[in-house]
């Protein structure tokens, strides 16, 4: 499937690099933010756009600044909050009316709901996570959620159940705790990049068909 390149303008002045990809019979917009490691351009990331492309969901994918300067170390907050919103901005003009809805994968995916908490995202339907990141590896703790009580729009975390940077039990008290307004699915054997060992019986295409299936039906369920 192709994507379209686009440019973000960013309060500071400079711009990053975006990816719009909008299918025919688009019923939902979803803004798209990458995870610490790997850009837009990832693999993941494009398997993710195509998929929700082919469920009828527009995706707009871009790069927060730092990346966009081809560096390792992940912007502060504040500089991450900035290109979040610059991201929704700009996907709303694209949208042409149609529902939106905003998330990522693991950082960005955290950038986007504590950039939600500190002041609605405008016109944001709800947010979708791949693998929010709750805790670091081998240091269990809810301190990151903390924010998440903000969020007064619907949730929805897709995660795994063998994923390093969220104790299952953590992150199910987490969302219990958020009430109506947040949905876990929870995929069995999946790690933080969704891969599921040999042993569970499934393959990983299996595994990001389910995510993107919960995905699209609960962007359009929220639409």
């Amino acid at each position: 499937m192709s994507a379209k390149e686009r440019t973000i303008a960013l309060p500071d002045g400079t711009g990053v690099s975006a990816l719009w990809q909008k299918p025919k019979d688009a019923k939902a917009v979803l803004v798209l933010a990458h995870g610490a490691g790997a850009g837009m351009a990832h693999k993941h990331m494009a398997a993710t756009a195509d998929g929700l492309e082919s469920r009828g969901i527009a995706v707009l994918r871009y790069n927060f600044a730092y990346m966009e300067k081809g560096s390792k170390r992940p912007d502060n907050p504040p500089v991450a909050h900035a290109v979040v919103r610059a991201g929704v901005a700009h996907a709303a003009k694209l949208a042409g009316g149609l529902p939106l809805f905003a998330g990522g994968r693991s950082f960005g995916s955290r950038m986007t709901s504590q950039a939600q908490a500190l002041e609605p995202l405008p016109g944001v339907a709800g947010l979708v996570f791949f693998a929010w990141p709750l805790h670091p590896p081998g240091k269990a703790g809810v301190e990151r959620a903390e924010h998440l009580s903000d969020v007064k729009i619907p949730m929805l975390f897709l995660q795994g159940s063998k994923d390093e940077f969220a104790e299952t039990p953590l992150l199910q008290a987490t969302v219990k705790s958020l009430g109506k307004r947040a949905k876990l699915h929870l995929v069995e054997h999946a790690d933080h990049s969704f891969h599921v060992p040999a042993k569970s019986g499934r393959k990983d295409p299996e595994v990001m068909d389910e995510i993107l299936d919960v995905a699209a039906k609960w962007m359009l369920a929220n639409a």
